[in-house]
């Protein structure tokens, strides 16, 4: 964990709400996208190596979301 800037997840909910962002709203935020993030990463990596590739596409990744 730990890989999305909080600062950037600040600025996200900041554009979306047009309001002022506590530090901690913005570090929930960065753990629950990098939570959803590995699960697609994981479902589209399990998608390439069915298909028999070692290289994960956007294809994977968009087909893994739905």
């Amino acid at each position: 964990m730990g890989e999305l800037p909080v600062s950037a997840c600040g600025r996200i909910i900041r554009n979306a709400t047009n309001m002022r962002v506590g530090r901690d709203a913005a570090v929930v935020l960065a753990e629950m996208l990098e939570e959803i993030g590995e699960e697609i990463a994981s479902e589209a990596g399990k998608l390439a190596k069915h298909a028999k590739r070692k290289t994960v596409k956007a294809s994977d990744i968009k087909l893994a979301i739905k």
